[in-house]
């Protein structure tokens, strides 16, 4: 399990991976949840929000740069 990532640095690689975010006013914020023992990224636009879970696959993969499929098709739903 992947734990002591800055949630900062982890948003800041998913919006650099997905910049259109910004451009669609998507709010972006990343924690971790101590319920799940996952780190938790929240998508909100308006009134509408969007939890999506990360699994260690995917957290390496945004810290390294590379776009996480499943975390692409969620942001492309909330979209």
């Amino acid at each position: 399990m992947v734990k002591g990532v800055d949630p900062e640095i982890l948003c800041k690689k998913i919006k650099e991976i997905f910049p259109d975010i910004g451009e669609c006013a998507i709010d972006v914020k990343v924690y971790w949840d101590d319920q799940i023992k996952r780190y938790t990224v929240l998508l909100e636009k308006g009134e509408r929000t969007a939890k999506i879970y990360l699994e260690d696959e995917e957290i390496q993969d945004c810290l390294e740069g590379r776009r996480c499929v499943s975390l692409a098709l969620q942001i492309g739903q909330f979209k």
